[in-house]
């Protein structure tokens, strides 16, 4: 079985079988859009879609922002992305339309081996992650691999997601787990206590 194949299926990879995916790697333009100005609106609009692998209409996304490759993320439409936002993104990123991320998020889509003896040459696993139209993810908030985010779901500040979270749901904690569903009642307040 070779490397893209294995990738393909979360199984281990080292950093030299990865090799053939160098020129995926978008580290110059994010250096130049992180240099670019916040007003120069239209420069980062097309530099982001020289970076990512598409890029949906009306993107916000505040530097610094960080990625593995950032070819690997796909964002939808009306994507608001707050400053230090990093995709350790080896393999795909799917963001819905409508989605907002809060300051300091981390959505990394590999992990690496608990044993010392299988971390050689930073061999690792990649796993997609997905997250449907319209999440919020608090501050601080870590997106393990092979983690869906259901339409609608906020993730409160801090948690680390580790397991699908279904839609429609406020989910909070190390390791996130939902607490509350998000109903109508939800229409007449302004966030619950945790999040933001």
């Amino acid at each position: 079985m070779d490397a893209e194949e294995r990738i393909a299926r979360g199984m281990l990879y080292t950093e030299s079988d990865a090799a053939f995916l160098a020129d995926r790697r978008r580290a110059d333009l994010l250096f130049e859009y992180n240099r670019t100005p916040p007003g120069a609106v239209d420069r980062r609009t097309q530099l982001l879609g020289r970076i990512l692998g598409s890029v949906g209409r009306n993107p916000v996304v505040a530097s610094p922002l960080h990625a593995a490759y950032g070819s690997n993320v796909h964002l939808g439409d009306d994507f608001y992305g707050n400053v230090n936002l990093t995709f350790v993104d080896d393999v795909e990123i799917r963001i819905g339309d409508g989605v907002m991320i809060a300051p300091s998020c981390t959505l990394t889509t590999t992990g690496h081996p608990v044993h010392p003896q299988l971390r050689q040459d930073y061999n690792r696993f990649s796993e997609p992650i997905v997250l449907a139209d319209k999440v919020w993810l608090g501050s601080n908030v870590v997106v393990l691999p092979g983690v869906t985010i259901g339409s609608g779901a906020v993730i409160g500040a801090g948690s680390v997601v580790s397991k699908d979270v279904p839609p429609m749901v406020v989910a909070v904690g190390v390791p996130c787990r939902p607490v509350r569903d998000i109903t109508d009642a939800d229409l007449t307040q302004r966030q619950p206590p945790g999040l933001g």
